[in-house]
């Protein structure tokens, strides 16, 4: 997968566009279908920074996140969601819907739906959760005021794409009531300290009691692209499989961030 690079983002623009073009695959966890957390990376030097600690990379890029979030508020975009399920290696169900995002005066998100096909899933039901997936965690932006509430463990220095990155071991201290996590690793790009890529689920995940619907989190990787000085969320998939009680659900899905188009204050609904 291909991340944008301010340094050439002309030419890096181009190659993400083609490669969104031959994109297509896609909520879930298993051996025989994992989402792929590793493609792009190269080898993993654990050794620590040295020119800068590493409790100040976390500082530095979760400020940096706090610019990333209120940038993305003065946009409208495209969000394209594609889910599939399977039977074999032969598609059996689908939901694809086409969401017009903007943002008021006060942040708050408005969403205007633009295609909806009528869902075919087999096997699973989208729950808020699941939406609140698609919404906040897949193209999740880590700010300075959410770090308290996390345990970062830098792992190392990666190579991801044309990028040089800090990779951080992310996961939640405790788990309140009502509250949703991510839980997983995030890519920090080593020159502008921010997010480039993560990989991981939301948590937690539900298990009731007998007669009781099973929440199951899927994994999911999400990219971000280089738009007018900031890392924005681009991208993400999933491909797995979902193990309820009685059955095992392939599921896979595309979704895509797409035409930021900046507003101004004036111009927001």
């Amino acid at each position: 997968m291909n991340s944008l690079r301010h340094r050439s983002h002309t030419f890096l623009k181009a190659a993400l566009a083609t490669v969104f073009a031959l994109i297509f695959s896609l909520l879930a966890t298993s051996s025989d279908a994992q989402t792929d957390c590793a493609e792009g990376n190269g080898l993993l030097d654990m050794t620590p920074p040295t020119s800068i600690t590493q409790q100040e990379i976390i500082r530095k890029f979760s400020a940096n996140e706090v610019k990333v979030r209120d940038a993305r508020t003065s946009y409208t975009f495209t969000q394209d969601v594609l889910i599939q399920t399977f039977n074999g290696k032969q598609v059996d169900g689908q939901f694809h819907e086409v969401t017009q995002v903007a943002y008021d005066e006060k942040g708050r998100r408005q969403e205007n739906v633009t295609y909806a096909e009528q869902p075919s899933l087999r096997g699973v039901q989208l729950s808020e959760n699941d939406m609140d997936d698609i919404r906040t965690f897949m193209p999740w932006i880590l700010t300075s005021d959410q770090i308290p509430a996390y345990n970062l463990t830098y792992a190392g220095r990666q190579h991801v794409d044309d990028l040089d990155t800090y990779v951080f071991h992310v996961e939640p201290k405790k788990e309140e009531k009502d509250k949703r996590y991510f839980q997983g690793r995030i890519w920090v790009d080593s020159r502008d300290l921010e997010i480039v890529k993560l990989c991981g689920k939301s948590v937690p995940e539900m298990h009731p009691k007998k007669n009781q619907a099973m929440d199951i989190r899927p994994m999911f990787v999400g990219y971000r692209q280089y738009i007018d000085g900031n890392w924005l969320p681009a991208y993400a998939r999933v491909d797995d499989t979902l193990h309820f009680r009685a059955v095992s659900v392939r599921i896979k899905e595309v979704v895509k961030f797409t035409g930021y188009k900046k507003t101004s204050a004036e111009s927001k609904p």
